[in-house]
C-alpha cells in the first residue's frame, strides 16, 4: 500500500495551497468571523456541547473544523499525514489566536506520534476512502478515546459511493465502484485540479481510493472496543455528485422526480466504556 498512500500524500500537499485560496474553503470569511464556524448542524447537534472537553480530530486537512471546535470551548489536537496541511493549520491558529495542536502524521502510525487520549476522537466528510485497512483505522480510533469518551464520524454513506458520480444526469444511478473492502485493489484515478476548484493548475496527479460497507465500519468500531450509541442515515450529500442536484440548504439530494429514496450521508457516535 506504500505507492497509492504516497501518491494521496502528494495529491494533499498539493491541494492544500489550492483550497487555502478556493472559493470553496472560503478562509477569510473564516479569519473574519462571517463564517466562524464550519461544522453541520447535526454533527454540533449530535456531539453536544464540546466546552472544555479535549478533542482529536483525525484526517483533518488544514484545521478549519478544528479550529470550529476550539471556538466553540474544546481544546483541540488535530493530525493529518500532509506536512503543507499542518503547517498551514499551524499559521492559521497562530493568526487567529486559537490555541491548538496539529500533529503530521500517517493517520495508521499516530498512536506512535501522539501519547494522549481524548474525551471526544471526531472524524468528518470525505476521509474513509483515502484508507485501505478500516480495522485499522477503527483500531487507531478507539486507542484515543479516554474511558467514558466518545468517537463520532459523519461521512458519505457506502452505498452512494457504488454509483458513478460525474458524467451522468441527475437522477441517473450507474453502478461503477465496489461497495465491500478490497485493500489489495484500490481504485486510481488520474485527476487535474481538486474537488474545491476543478481548473486549479495542479498538474497531473494520481488519486487511490478504497470502498468500506457500512457493516464493516460499524463491525471494525465494535471489534476495537466501542459501544455503538447512535447510527443515523441522511438524504443529503454535503458535496455535489452529478447524480444528484442541489437542495436550497445547499446539500445534494435526488432529484423529486427520482421515484425512491437512498441514504447518501450517515453519521455514527459511540462511546468507550470506562
Amino acid at each position: 500500500m506504500s505507492d497509492p498512500i504516497r501518491a494521496n500524500n502528494h495529491l494533499w500537499d498539493v491541494w492544500t495551497g489550492v483550497h487555502l485560496e478556493s472559493p470553496f474553503y472560503d478562509v477569510a470569511s473564516f479569519k473574519d468571523g462571517t463564517r466562524p464556524i464550519r461544522l453541520a448542524e447535526h454533527e454540533r447537534e449530535e456531539i453536544g456541547p464540546v466546552d472544555g472537553r479535549t478533542l482529536l480530530h483525525l484526517q483533518c486537512h488544514f484545521g478549519l473544523d478544528t479550529l470550529s471546535w476550539a471556538r466553540l470551548g474544546a481544546t483541540v489536537t488535530g493530525a493529518d499525514f500532509s506536512e503543507p496541511a499542518v503547517e498551514a493549520a499551524r499559521a492559521l491558529a497562530a493568526e487567529l489566536g486559537i490555541p491548538a495542536r496539529f500533529v503530521r502524521s500517517d493517520l495508521y502510525d499516530l498512536p506512535a506520534a501522539l501519547q494522549s487520549t481524548f474525551d471526544i476522537v471526531y472524524t468528518s466528510r470525505g476521509v474513509l476512502g483515502w484508507l485501505p485497512d478500516i480495522r485499522r483505522w477503527a483500531a487507531v480510533a478507539a486507542h484515543f478515546v479516554a474511558p467514558g469518551g466518545t468517537f463520532y464520524i459523519t461521512e458519505i454513506h457506502p452505498v452512494a459511493s457504488v454509483f458513478l458520480e460525474s458524467g451522468v444526469a441527475p437522477g441517473e444511478l450507474r453502478l461503477g465502484y465496489p461497495y465491500w473492502d478490497h485493500p489489495d485493489r484500490p481504485l486510481r484515478f488520474d485527476v487535474s485540479g481538486s474537488y474545491a476548484d476543478r481548473d486549479a493548475p495542479t498538474g497531473p496527479l494520481v488519486e487511490h481510493g478504497w470502498d468500506h460497507s457500512l457493516g464493516e465500519i460499524v463491525t471494525s468500531l465494535i471489534e476495537a472496543g466501542l459501544v455503538i450509541d447512535s447510527l443515523r442515515e441522511y438524504d443529503f450529500c454535503a458535496w455535489q455528485l452529478d447524480y444528484l442536484v442541489q437542495s436550497p440548504d445547499g446539500r445534494w439530494r435526488l432529484p423529486a422526480d427520482s421515484g425512491g429514496e437512498l441514504p447518501l450521508f450517515f453519521s455514527l457516535r459511540a462511546h468507550k466504556p470506562g
